[in-house]
């Protein structure tokens, strides 16, 4: 690890070293790139062996790859809420998906909040009253009615948000059917009749850069890729079929069994494939942009994904997509399947180059940080979950902290009601049906298939503990015994 923050001191130009305020002209453009149910290991700078990210790669390339980044939660609204808000979705009572139907087995589980509420205080909000011009492209599902979407939290400009969080289909022009229209993708009824969603959308976020490159902006641009449904172009996936017989990857799928779910052990999907494809080469054309327009170097860019990859659904359903190996299970699940995420920030006048970061962060920290770098002061009270990850550079560390997660509900990928803490090398996961604890040193076990609460009576105490005290002054919402069970 010294060896480590030495190079970090070496190869960087500190945040801390910027001023505080900066003039408009100095200010950096922030474009945030927040891809849907990518996991962990779906990218090749993060070990795909099968998945192209040529793009991907060279942004993790030219800057910070976080190899111990953490999503809020397993599911999409609790952490798209946590990067908007910079407080664990805990705080916000938005702990599932909203739009879920409540599942009663074992277990109650609490109200979903519906939509982030108006009263918190987004980074997008500060940066627009600062003089940023701000944009919102692609999935929302912070709140279904109009009042809950982008333009009432901060942001100038928006298309292609639709009521839901997945869109309709990803082809022209984006609908399931006639009759529905909640994931029916807005904006785009005169396009080109062969648009692609994920292509159309760095499209308008390309135009958006265009005509604001003269003022300092924001640009969210926020991917239904790759959540399903599971399209992709017809040429890109038969050449992903082409693929597997060029690197000897057998089409044969393996499978882990979870207590009531089923875990895909392989990446051999050709159509999920050339969709992260797809969010590479929109990656691609937006880079290309700040680099026609000479404005990359005073562009802070961030990239993560909401949750890990879908690779486990529960027992009878079909498989998933991915495989987040050597991580377990996937997204719904607090095992290391369902909240570890790829993270990449950027950044060249400020950031070096090459860089791995093995400290954990998690989601929430990204509103502090867009805000330093912005020179707008900050307000912890708003943001009081999350840490300005400029102190990796200043300090060379993050202040010690733990990490915690709250999923009180059933999910689809088999996953049962949980909360979770990290703190250190130790993660205990705690099952609320039963109050049973799981414990791993997630340094030494990845994979998490060596359960050490019993091995361990004190250091399980420790973190039972801190989880209990957190729940409780978090405000969690907790799931109930189901009197008829």
């Amino acid at each position: 690890m010294s060896h480590f923050l030495a190079f970090i001191s070496a190869s960087l130009i500190i945040f801390g070293t910027l001023p505080a305020t900066h003039s408009s002209e100095k200010r950096p453009n922030i474009i945030f790139f927040l891809i849907d149910d990518l996991g962990w290991s779906d990218l090749g700078c993060y070990g795909s062996k099968y998945h192209l990210t040529p793009n991907i790669d060279k942004l993790a390339a030219g800057g910070i790859r976080f190899s111990q980044a953490y999503s809020a939660s397993p599911v999409c609204s609790p952490t798209r809420s946590a990067v908007m808000t910079g407080k664990n979705p805990a705080r916000l009572g938005i702990t599932d998906w909203i739009g879920a139907s409540q599942k009663f087995r074992v277990l109650v589980t609490p109200k979903n909040t519906k939509a982030l509420p108006q009263n918190e205080l987004t980074f997008a909000e500060s940066l627009n009253k600062s003089g940023y011009a701000t944009a919102y492209f692609g999935k929302w599902h912070l709140g279904a009615d109009d009042k809950d979407h982008p333009s009432s939290q901060g942001f100038e400009y928006h298309r292609g948000v639709n009521r839901a969080g997945s869109p309709g289909s990803y082809y022209y022009p984006f609908k399931r059917n006639k009759n529905s229209s909640a994931t029916n993708v807005p904006d785009f009824d005169s396009v080109d009749k062969d648009s692609y969603l994920t292509d159309l959308l760095a499209e308008e976020a390309s135009k958006f850069i265009e005509k604001k490159k003269d003022v300092p902006f924001l640009l969210m641009l926020s991917h239904y890729s790759v959540h399903t449904p599971i399209q992709a172009r017809k040429n890109d996936s038969n050449r992903y079929k082409d693929r597997m017989k060029d690197i000897g990857l057998s089409s044969k799928i393996s499978i882990k069994k979870e207590k009531y779910g089923n875990t895909r052990m392989t990446q051999n999907n050709p159509d999920y494939a050339a969709m992260v494809e797809s969010v590479d080469r929109s990656v691609g054309k937006v880079l290309d942009k700040l680099e026609e327009l000479k404005i990359k170097d005073n562009t802070l860019v961030i990239f993560t994904s909401d949750n890990g990859g879908l690779s486990t659904l529960q027992n009878g359903r079909r498989l998933g997509p991915t495989s987040c190996l050597p991580l377990r299970a996937g997204k719904g699940w607090l095992y290391e399947g369902g909240i570890r995420v790829p993270a990449i920030l950027a950044w060249p006048d400020v950031i070096g180059e090459g860089i791995t970061i093995d400290v954990p962060i998690i989601s929430m920290d990204f509103y502090p940080t867009i805000l330093t770098a912005a020179g707008i002061k900050l307000d912890p009270s708003q943001h009081r979950d999350g840490l300005d990850l400029n102190s990796i550079f200043r300090d060379k560390e993050l202040p010690s902290r733990a990490l915690f997660w709250h999923y009180p509900h059933y999910h689809g990928s088999g996953n049962r009601p949980s909360s979770a803490i990290r703190k250190g090398n130790y993660k205990l996961i705690r099952w609320h049906e039963d109050g049973s604890e799981e414990m791993f040193d997630i340094t030494k076990d990845i994979s998490e298939t060596a359960d050490i609460a019993q091995n361990e009576p004190a250091k399980r105490k420790e973190l039972a503990k801190d989880l209990s005290q957190w729940i409780e002054s978090s405000g969690s919402r907790m799931p109930k015994k189901n009197p008829e069970r």
